[in-house]
């Protein structure tokens, strides 16, 4: 594919970072099975359940900027390794969470657990496109991150077939329950969890050896250089904050990933609103086909990229995802729940095209500027506790009018390219 060295040398550290957007997609995607799965483990409301996706992406808020230090000082390889080291330790402490039933110790886990996503995601991204050609690097970022809704799709499924249990007691039922009845049906809940995440460390502990003992090339191990040897952080900082085009990436990017982390933590409960009685893992279901999409318009898009600039793309992906959202909004039922599955084709290529264009004409500023737009997955906290809140205090359906407004904002973004192009000033 164009932009990727034909080196065998580099055939095995690309693996191994590639890799890498499959198993964040894993842990990424367990989060919407987790949601309806706490809800009722710990009788939560939609609001105190949307939680499980603020301490997730608080985790990348505050580490993001922590990981691009690393990366200037010792290269993007040894950020790697550190992501790894949190992502296990964090998978680790889903384990003595269930024995406790505290979800506030699960939130702990999944903020330990996403600090370390912060790393990977901070160095991978970056790592990517700087491996060829500034003119390919929207489409080489989209190929690598294809393989993040593989990582998507398996931990849906894993979630439905290990965590979900299919046992959903009214609550007429629950208060029929004695109290060593209702304490064993809440126990069993909480430890579903336990099995499928000591997996997921041993797997991510393991692959950390791996990137750890393999030699990578020297554009993956080199700290941050430049003609005054290095700009500092907070130099950084401030030159980054004179990009009107990058600026308006992070943005984008902090309303994308609240639309797309909102749409999924959802679509379950969507499903059993609009459809009622509709259970548990036939509704995961339809949560599956969104992430089948998304990864056929992933491979797709990445195609149509060879012929249609990737901005003007995702624009026309933006405004058809606006469209289908007031279908979701205005119509409901099971064409509100088709249109909302989707949506997660057009969302496909969002996510690493806003992040490498934004990235484009850096420099030396792209290592601190990937860190903003990891930052700007804090989106995915405040916007899906938002939606939390508006569907407790209406509907779920009036809550999708949140991604529908992010929606036109990425739109704008990618029609402006040519207004703000990525080398502007403010």
């Amino acid at each position: 594919m164009q932009g990727f060295t034909s080196s065998e040398r580099r055939l095995g550290p690309m693996i191994l970072i590639v890799a890498l957007f499959f198993l964040w997609g894993v842990a990424n995607n367990l989060n919407d099975v987790l949601i309806p799965h706490f809800k009722k483990a710990f009788a939560l409301s939609d609001m105190e359940s949307g939680l499980v996706q603020s301490a997730f992406y608080l985790g990348y808020f505050l580490l993001a900027l922590p990981a691009a230090a690393v990366m200037r000082r010792f290269g993007y390889k040894a950020a790697v390794v550190v992501g790894l080291a949190l992502f296990g330790a964090g998978a680790l402490l889903f384990y003595p969470a269930a024995e406790i039933r505290i979800y506030g110790w699960f939130l702990f886990a999944l903020f330990v657990l996403a600090s370390g996503l912060a790393f990977l995601e901070t160095a991978a991204n970056p790592l990517i496109t700087v491996l060829g050609s500034p003119e390919s690097s929207e489409r080489r970022l989209n190929f690598a991150q294809a393989f993040n809704p593989l990582g998507s799709i398996a931990g849906v499924l894993l979630g439905r077939e290990f965590i979900l249990s299919g046992v959903e007691p009214t609550g007429a039922e629950l208060a029929a329950m004695s109290l060593a009845q209702r304490d064993g049906f809440h126990a069993a809940e909480a430890h579903a969890v336990q099995g499928p995440y000591l997996v997921i460390a041993t797997v991510v502990l393991f692959w950390a050896a791996l990137v750890a003992w393999t030699r990578f090339p020297a554009a993956a191990v080199a700290a941050t250089t430049s003609p005054d040897r290095s700009l500092s952080m907070r130099s950084s900082i401030r030159a980054l904050l004179q990009r009107r085009r990058f600026l308006f990436g992070v943005a984008a990017q902090f309303f994308y990933v609240g639309a797309q982390v909102g749409i999924w933590s959802y679509t379950i409960r969507y499903a059993q609103f609009e459809l009622p009685g509709t259970g548990e893992k036939t509704a995961a279901a339809f949560l599956s086909g969104s992430l089948v999409l998304f990864m056929v318009g992933r491979f797709s898009g990445t195609a149509l990229m060879a012929r249609v600039r990737p901005a003007f793309l995702m624009g026309v992906f933006a405004v058809i995802n606006v469209v289908l959202m007031v279908i979701v909004v205005s119509a409901g039922g099971k064409t509100g729940l088709v249109a909302l599955v989707a949506t997660s084709f057009f969302m496909s290529i969002m996510f690493p095209t806003i992040f490498a264009n934004s990235l484009k004409g850096l420099d030396e500023l792209t290592k601190p500027g990937a860190s903003f737009l990891v930052m700007s997955i804090i989106g995915g906290a405040i916007l899906t506790a938002l939606m939390g809140l508006v569907s407790d205090l209406s509907s779920i359906r009036v809550a999708m009018l949140i991604p529908l407004a992010c929606f036109a904002l990425i739109a704008w973004f990618s029609f402006s390219e040519r207004v703000l192009p990525e080398d502007g000033p403010a």
